[in-house]
C-alpha cells in the first residue's frame, strides 16, 4: 500500500446515512441504479465482497446467533455501508449484519452506498467505525491504532483526533503490542483486562511477566493485586548498603518511577561520583520515539 497522507477524517458520520424526508426507510430501500452514491438501496448479499481492511478478528458465535434471530423477527434496522467495487460492492461496515443476514436466509440487505476515494481512506473508515462503535477487544483496538499510524501515515495526535480519545489512551493501547502472544490472546478472549495488561507491560523480564500473568489467571487476581505483584517482583533481602547511600538510592529509585510513569517507558537513572549522573530513556520503535519527541515538545511549550 502506498504511503500517503490523504485528506481523510470523515469518520463515523460518513458511514451513517443522512436521509432527507423523501428518502425511503431501510425496509423499503429501492433497487440500485448502478451509479449513484450517498443513497440507501437494496443490494444482493452475494454481490458484497468482504472488507479487506476489517479490523475485527473475533466474532462471538452467540452474539451472531442473537442478531440472526433479531433480523428474522424485525429485519435489518440499520443499513450496512458499502462502496462500489467492480460489478458489485465492497463492505465498509456491517460485517456482523451481513453474516447474520446470510444465516437468517436473506438474499438482499439495505445498504448505504458511499464514495471512497482511495484504499487508505477505506482502511481509515473501517478502523474508525469499529473503534468508535467499541466492538473490538483490546488487542484489535491496539492493532487498529498501529495500522492507522503505519498504513494511513497518521501521528498519534492525529489518531487521537480521529477517534476522539486522549493520546495517553492511544499510547497505552499501543504498548499492549509488546506483550507476549499468550498474554495478548488472553486479552482477546476476555480472560485478562486492560488494567491487568497495563501492569504487566511495565515488566521488562518476560519470565517474570509470564509468571505473574499465569498466577493472575490461576488465582483470579484483581488489577490491584497484579500491580502489587509487579511492584514486589523479584524482591529479595537486599545487602545492607554502605552507610550514607540508602537515602541516595531511594531518591534515584523515586526519580526513575516518576519518569517511567510520565513517559510511559523504561527509564534508568545512573548515579555517578561528584553528584553527576545520566538518564537513559528507552524506546521500542520509530513510532514510540515519535511519541516521546511529541511529549518533549509539549513540555517545552509549557
Amino acid at each position: 500500500m502506498t504511503k500517503m497522507k490523504p485528506v481523510l477524517g470523515r469518520g463515523l458520520a460518513s458511514l451513517i446515512p443522512r436521509q432527507p424526508a423523501s428518502s425511503p426507510p431501510p425496509s423499503t430501500a429501492r433497487q440500485d441504479d448502478g451509479s449513484s452514491t450517498q443513497i440507501i438501496v437494496s443490494v444482493d448479499l452475494d454481490k458484497i465482497q468482504q472488507n479487506p481492511y476489517q479490523p475485527r478478528a473475533d466474532f462471538d458465535a452467540a452474539a451472531l446467533d442473537e442478531l440472526k434471530r433479531s433480523i428474522q423477527e424485525k429485519g435489518i434496522i440499520q443499513p450496512i455501508t458499502v462502496r462500489r467495487y467492480g460489478a458489485g460492492y465492497q463492505l465498509i461496515s456491517g460485517e456482523r449484519r451481513v453474516r447474520a443476514a446470510r444465516e437468517a436466509g436473506l438474499t438482499q440487505i439495505p445498504a448505504y452506498v458511499i464514495s471512497v476515494r482511495s484504499d487508505e481512506e477505506m482502511l481509515e473508515l473501517a478502523l474508525v467505525e469499529n473503534l468508535q462503535r467499541e466492538h473490538l477487544n483490546p488487542m484489535e483496538v491496539a492493532i487498529s491504532y498501529r495500522r492507522l499510524i503505519e498504513e494511513c501515515s497518521l501521528t498519534q495526535e492525529e489518531v487521537s483526533q480521529r477517534i476522539g480519545k486522549d493520546r495517553t489512551t492511544i499510547t497505552n493501547f499501543l504498548r499492549l503490542l509488546r506483550l507476549p502472544q499468550e498474554i495478548q490472546q488472553a486479552l482477546r478472549t476476555g480472560d485478562l483486562t486492560t488494567g491487568h495488561a497495563r501492569a504487566l507491560v511495565s515488566i521488562e523480564d518476560e519470565k517474570v511477566q509470564m509468571d505473574i500473568f499465569r498466577r493472575t489467571i490461576k488465582r483470579g487476581l484483581s488489577v490491584r493485586e497484579v500491580e502489587r505483584a509487579v511492584r514486589d517482583r523479584g524482591k529479595k533481602k537486599p545487602a545492607r548498603p554502605p552507610a550514607g547511600t540508602l537515602a541516595v538510592t531511594s531518591a534515584v529509585s523515586n526519580v526513575e518511577d516518576r519518569l517511567r510513569r510520565a513517559l510511559g517507558t523504561k527509564v534508568q537513572v545512573k548515579q555517578m561520583s561528584g553528584g553527576r549522573g545520566e538518564i537513559i530513556i528507552e524506546y521500542y520503535s520509530a513510532t514510540d520515539l515519535e511519541r516521546l519527541l511529541e511529549l518533549f515538545a509539549e513540555l517545552e511549550g509549557r
